[in-house]
């Protein structure tokens, strides 16, 4: 069964154990020395980027158009803030909202976009881990993620970060991204905005 907890599994061990500002979450988004940003994550699944980027003192919307992920965002928000201390600090830098990312963005004025869209299956005999195979079986495919890249593009005060498998195929029809920054298994793209 599919949870969401920031109290709880590998989100503890990542929040232990990630390196703080030096991991690539953190630089893709520009969170450097003392820079705290405003982050949308417009695509929110189950929250743990988010969660490490709040950690970090960034104040991070979260955007799920998914009425099951956003149930399971909420529960995992309401069970962290009962837990209280460390925790109940980092979900309150934390605020979901429900619905369309590409009809709410332009309604605020983010600094920075994340998104982070389900990926093409894989051709690979290795499965995903157990719990991206549940969430892509209650959100299916993102078809429509260019179109929310460029809603992005056009909302963005700083920067657009797209996360992605390492050797997804460059995006077609769009403008080429500003750099990218490269791990083990995933590649941030990175368009600036500014």
């Amino acid at each position: 069964m599919l949870k969401c907890s920031f109290i709880e599994g590998p989100i503890l061990h990542r929040l232990k154990y990630g390196k703080g500002r030096g991991q690539n979450l953190a630089k893709a988004v520009g969170m450097k020395f003392n820079k705290n940003r405003n982050i949308i994550d417009a695509t929110a699944g189950l929250g743990y980027d988010s969660f490490i980027l709040a950690s970090l003192g960034a104040k991070v919307t979260l955007i799920e158009r998914s009425q099951k992920m956003h149930e399971l965002l909420q529960n995992g928000i309401n069970e962290g803030i009962s837990f209280g201390g460390e925790i109940e600090k980092i979900i309150n830098r934390m605020e979901l909202l429900f619905g369309d990312s590409k009809d709410i963005l332009p309604k605020l004025t983010p600094e920075v976009i994340m998104i982070d869209t389900m990926y093409k299956e894989r051709k690979k005999t290795a499965l995903v881990k157990n719990n991206m195979r549940l969430v892509r079986e209650i959100v299916g495919p993102d078809t429509d993620y260019i179109e929310l890249l460029e809603v992005a593009l056009n909302c963005a005060k700083n920067r657009v970060v797209f996360k992605q498998p390492r050797y997804a195929e460059p995006i077609k029809d769009i403008k080429k991204c500003s750099h990218q920054i490269i791990g083990k298994t995933i590649r941030y793209d990175i368009f600036m905005t500014n």
